[in-house]
């Protein structure tokens, strides 16, 4: 599996959409968010690098992926 990092937005969605398919991202928090990506197996991002924007995009193609 490929390493991802912060602004593999698309394919972060796709993992979290495929590691939690019972949860509907349009209702979690951004720090919630943030751990779960953090702790995708794959992910080598830097813990501190990630923002509201980015976050927000994440959290947007995971809506797109969960409907």
């Amino acid at each position: 599996m490929e390493k991802i990092d912060w602004l593999d937005v698309l394919e972060i969605a796709i993992q979290l959409n495929e590691k939690f398919p019972e949860l509907d991202p349009q209702w979690i928090s951004f720090p919630d968010l943030h751990q779960k990506i953090c702790d995708l197996d794959n992910f080598e991002g830097d813990k501190d690098k990630s923002n509201e924007k980015i976050l927000e995009a994440i959290q947007m193609h995971w809506i797109e992926e969960y409907q």
